[in-house]
């Protein structure tokens, strides 16, 4: 993983480095098979910048995003960790994917992997997606799902055992349940991150309209039970909602 922030880049040599370094290892990624079934396939964006240019269009968000987003957590949470860090999963063969996640420290971890980078068709559409994961911290969505989790792994558990279920059978039904718990509100998380990101994406001087284009390139989940991200038209009518509400300053 490579870490992206103001440490990273001090003085013009280390800058250079760090740019050139991303810069081959993102034309490795173009260049490296995803693997079958890892990942949905992305349709290209028309006239994608050149990867040194994609590159410098992350850095420049990050940064940009970073303080905004710190600010956003600080204000809407009481005691959560608001010092984020952006990093690069700079594997050449994982597909294009953003996630949220924490270090075993409780640090809001926001990662990029360069296949997303090198999917990304301008610095919206980076801000956007930075965003939304960035709001998943801020909305306790991991912890959420944690607790989801659990609740369903003790419904189920119990009615297999109410029911006469043996060890394995409890052990099963526990693992289903909380693979059902977790998808139970996962929709919703989505589309709120998707409110909070919007939000953050606008503060932070970017176009999330613009960004949330994005969507029209990925595939489209439906509306599917249990799936774990809501139709991309539902989260394209979110962030429209969201933008005009921030418009009438109503937000």
């Amino acid at each position: 993983m490579a870490a992206i922030g103001q440490a990273a880049y001090t003085g013009q040599k280390g800058r250079n480095l760090a740019l050139a370094g991303l810069v081959l290892a993102l034309l490795a990624a173009c260049e490296a098979p995803v693997p079958g079934g890892s990942a949905p396939a992305y349709a290209p964006a028309p006239d994608l910048p050149p990867p040194e240019v994609q590159v410098e269009n992350f850095i420049s968000v990050a940064r940009r995003m970073e303080p905004q987003i710190e600010a956003e957590c600080r204000a809407r949470t009481r005691g959560r960790n608001c010092d984020y860090q952006i990093v690069v999963d700079d594997r050449p063969d994982q597909p294009a994917n953003a996630f949220q996640t924490e270090d075993k420290y409780g640090r809001p971890v926001v990662g990029f992997t360069l296949g997303l980078i090198a999917e990304a068709a301008n610095r919206d559409e980076l801000a956007f997606v930075m965003g939304h994961e960035a709001a998943h911290h801020i909305a306790g969505h991991l912890q959420s799902k944690t607790r989801d989790a659990v609740a369903g792994a003790l419904i189920l558990g119990v009615l297999a055992a109410a029911g006469g279920g043996d060890a394995g059978a409890i052990s099963r039904a526990q693992d289903l349940g909380a693979s059902v718990g977790a998808r139970t509100y996962s929709k919703d998380y989505e589309l709120e991150a998707d409110e909070l990101g919007t939000v953050i994406t606008w503060n932070a001087g970017y176009d999330p309209l613009r960004g949330a284009q994005f969507f029209t390139r990925i595939p489209d989940p439906g509306n599917r039970f249990l799936g774990t991200h809501p139709a991309n038209r539902l989260r394209m009518d979110v962030v429209r909602a969201t933008v005009e509400a921030l418009r009438a300053g109503q937000l």
